[in-house]
C-alpha cells in the first residue's frame, strides 16, 4: 500500500493530526511533535497521549504510516557549544515525544556547518549527535534528509548522507527520507524516467535503498542545481509530474509514508487523489 498524504497541523492539540488526516481521504500523513518554530513546548498531559492514540486507532493509522517531523531551529552541525547543546536538547525532546505518542520516526535535516567547518568534520557532528540522541532514547529511527545544500547545509550530496550514517554507532535506528524537490534543487534531475531510475541507482549505491523510510513529494519553484529550497504543487513546477508517476509505480515506495510538503493546502485533497490514481 501506498502511504500518502500531506503534513498536517496539530493545531488545537495533537490528536488533530490523524483527524486532519483522515479528512482529505490520506493514507498517511506527516506531522511536527510541537510547535516547529520554537525551541519549548508544554509537556503532552496524559490526556493528550490517550487522545491521540485513540484518534489513531479510530482513523486507522499507524505508526508506519506517519512521518514525524523535528522542529526547523535543530541544527546538529552547529559548531558552537552552545548553540549545539540547544538543538540536541529539542531534539531527545521530540524524540521523546514520539516515543509518547507510539511513533517509530523522526524526520530531521541535517543542518548547517555555517562555513565553519568543513562539510567532513561536520558530517562527523551531526553523526556523534545522533549517537548521543539515540543513547538517551529508545524504539524511534532518526531519519535524514535530504537538502537543497543552501548556505552550508548538508545532505544535498548522497556522499554526505552515507559520511553521516556511518558514523552512527547503531545503524539500525537511522535512515532517509528523499525529498524530489531537494533533489533536483541538488542538481539530480528528475524530469524524465530515465533521470529518476539513475538518481535513484545512485542513491541505492551511495547510502542503499535498506535506510529509506519515507519520501516528501514536492514539484519545485526553482531550476535544476539551484540549490535554492522552494516547494511548488504537483504538476505546477519546473520538475513536473513524471516522477510522481515513477514514484508511485515503483513498489519500492510502497509502505512507507509520502508525504506532500505541498504549499497550496487547498490542492492536497486533489494531489492524493492524483497519486493515488498513478497506482
Amino acid at each position: 500500500m501506498y502511504y500518502i498524504g500531506p503534513h498536517v497541523s496539530i493545531g488545537g492539540g495533537v490528536a488533530n493530526a490523524p483527524k486532519n488526516a483522515k479528512a482529505l481521504g490520506a493514507t498517511g500523513f506527516g506531522m511536527f511533535v510541537k510547535n516547529q518554530r520554537q525551541w519549548t513546548a508544554a509537556p503532552y498531559t496524559p490526556a493528550d497521549i490517550e487522545a491521540f492514540k485513540q484518534q489513531m486507532a479510530a482513523d486507522g493509522y499507524t505508526a508506519a504510516q506517519v512521518m514525524p517531523h523535528a522542529g526547523y531551529l535543530i541544527n546538529l552541525a552547529n559548531p558552537d557549544e552552545e548553540a549545539h547543546a540547544k538543538s540536541m536538547g529539542a531534539l531527545i525532546d521530540e524524540i521523546r515525544r514520539c516515543m509518547a505518542l507510539g511513533l517509530d520516526k523522526l524526520n530531521f535535516h541535517p543542518g548547517s556547518h555555517l562555513r565553519k567547518l568543513t562539510p567532513e568534520a561536520a558530517c562527523a557532528r551531526v553523526a556523534q549527535s545522533i549517537n548521543a540522541a539515540l543513547a538517551q532514547t529508545q524504539d524511534v529511527t532518526l531519519v535524514i534528509e535530504n537538502t537543497a545544500g543552501s548556505g552550508g547545509h548538508l545532505g544535498a550530496p548522497f556522499e554526505e548522507i552515507r559520511a553521516i550514517i556511518d558514523g552512527v554507532d547503531d545503524q539500525t535506528r537511522v535512515g532517509v527520507c528523499l525529498d524530489t524537490m531537494h533533489a533536483f534543487a541538488a542538481g539530480f534531475d528528475l524530469r524524465t524516467r530515465d533521470g529518476f531510475l539513475t538518481t535513484m541507482e545512485h542513491f541505492d549505491r551511495t547510502v542503499g535503498f535498506s535506510y529509506l523510510r519515507g519520501m516528501h513529494l514536492n514539484d519545485s519553484k526553482v531550476a535544476l542545481n539551484s540549490r535554492v529550497d522552494r516547494h511548488e504543487s504537483l504538476g505546477q513546477g519546473l520538475l513536473g509530474i513524471e516522477v510522481f508517476r515513477c514514484i508511485m509505480t515503483d513498489a519500492r515506495f510502497k509502505n512507507m509514508p509520502l508525504v506532500l510538503e505541498t504549499p497550496n493546502e487547498e490542492l492536497w485533497e486533489q494531489e492524493i487523489q492524483q497519486l493515488m490514481a498513478m497506482q
